[in-house]
């Protein structure tokens, strides 16, 4: 119960934070128990993993890494996520996360889901994790962080290559 109301508590933070959502004024109580009913849409695993996420934000972007303490590339944050959110091993690349777990429509994507964009001029050479809302974390890059961004961006919508459901719903 305490993890579900952490849960709630940054989703609340981070819905406020995000650029085109409406700051929380009077109706505080009711976006709340709107984000409550979001979060019991998610089911207990992919809770696990978005809150896992949320830890790494800021986390320094490192090709290669594989470590929290050195740094992270995108399919590296993936494996760290998956791993100790809910003890699921990952194949190392991007790529080879894309052959695993179910392909999805991306309408049909749900918190927990991966997702795969063509960022090096190859088809699945990015990854990141689905948080709804069309928004999805990521460590993006040299000289950046992970962090997280909206997929209805034209640079993301230009390169999206597909999505892999891992988790059972």
């Amino acid at each position: 119960m305490l993890r579900k109301h952490l849960f709630a508590f940054v989703l609340a933070a981070l819905l406020t934070t995000l650029p085109g959502v409406a700051k929380v004024h009077a109706d505080e109580q009711l976006k709340l128990d709107e984000e409550i009913s979001l979060l019991e849409r998610y089911t207990s695993s992919a809770q696990d993993l978005i809150l896992k996420g949320l830890e790494l934000i800021g986390i320094k972007y490192r090709r290669g890494g594989t470590d929290p303490d050195t740094g992270l590339d995108c399919s590296g944050f993936v494996q760290v996520v998956f791993k100790d959110a809910i003890g699921m091993l990952l194949p190392r690349t991007a790529r080879e996360q894309s052959e695993v777990g179910a392909v999805i429509d991306r309408q049909e994507l749900k918190a927990g889901d991966l997702v795969f964009f063509n960022t090096m001029r190859r088809a699945f050479s990015h990854v990141g994790i689905y948080l709804g809302d069309n928004r999805f974390m990521h460590a993006p890059r040299s000289g950046a962080e992970i962090r997280i961004e909206d997929m209805r961006e034209s640079y993301w919508i230009n390169r999206y290559n597909g999505a892999r459901r891992l988790l059972a719903r």
